[in-house]
Parts: C-alpha cells; structure tokens; sequence
C-alpha cells in the first residue's frame, strides 16, 4: 500500500477495480496513474487468460458444471412436466397425507442445496488453490512490467 500526497491510502493491487481508484483522491497526476496500468494489465491478464494453467482451471470448472447444470435442469424440467401431465401419479399418497408431488418438490430443495455443496467442494478442492496461484502469478507479471509499482 502507498500514501498519496493527499495522505489517503491506495493500493499496489493490479486487480484493484481501476474504475473504483479515482475515488476520494485528489485531483491531479494521479489520476492519469489508472490508465497506465490498465493499459500494462490488460496485456498481463491476456497473458494469463492463454496459459495452460489458467486453462485447466476453466476446464476443471466447466466439467463440473456442465453436467451438473444439465442434471439439475432434466430433474427440474422433469418434475414440472410430470406435475402437469401426470397429476394422479404426483398425488399418489406416501405416508398419510404426504403425497409423491411434495416429496419431489421437496426434493427440489434438497437438490439445490447438495449442489452448492459439491460445488463449494469442488472448487475449495480443485480450483481454488490453482486459481490462487494465476493470481499471484498475474500480480507478479503486472510488477515486472511496472503496473503495480
């Protein structure tokens, strides 16, 4: 972190939102400083963005999510069609006055929070250490060229 000559604090993080870095500094050379590091980061990002390691971090994401999303939409799709076409076998009875129907919409539910389960799993075991790694790894390229310094 840096002291401007107004006293405030600003930071030597290239992925700091340079649209959010103009506020509450004070007018002046400073504020031609965010141009001159999005110009340097959008060449470290495209760096980063064709690596191979940035790319098995986007694969690794898209083949989780990918059938996991075609899943969830068939059984949600599923339960919705066959609550409209097939209401005597939603209003099968289970146990007492629990029917077939309340059971796969509770279901829904159910679904719905053990996906973000596995998914939070997945990316706390999978990516996010990868991704963490592209950061430092970007950060310290935006530095060699004199973006973040």
């Amino acid at each position: 972190m840096q002291r401007s000559n107004s006293g405030d604090a600003r930071y030597d993080d290239p992925w700091y939102d340079a649209l959010a870095s103009g506020w509450g500094e004070s007018a002046g050379p400073a504020e031609t400083a965010p141009s001159v590091c999005r110009a340097d980061g959008a060449d470290v990002y495209l760096e980063v963005q064709r690596s191979a390691a940035f790319q098995e971090v986007r694969g690794r994401y898209r083949r989780f999510v990918g059938p996991a999303v075609a899943a969830f939409l068939t059984w949600y799709v599923g339960y919705v069609v066959t609550a409209t076409t097939a209401p005597g076998l939603m209003a099968r009875p289970v146990a007492g006055a629990v029917n077939l129907g309340m059971l796969a919409g509770l279901g829904q539910f159910l679904t719905t929070f053990l996906l973000t389960w596995a998914y939070v799993r997945h990316a706390r075991l999978r990516r996010d250490r990868a991704a963490l790694e592209l950061r430092w790894d970007a950060q310290e390229l935006a530095r060699g060229r004199g973006g973040a310094a």
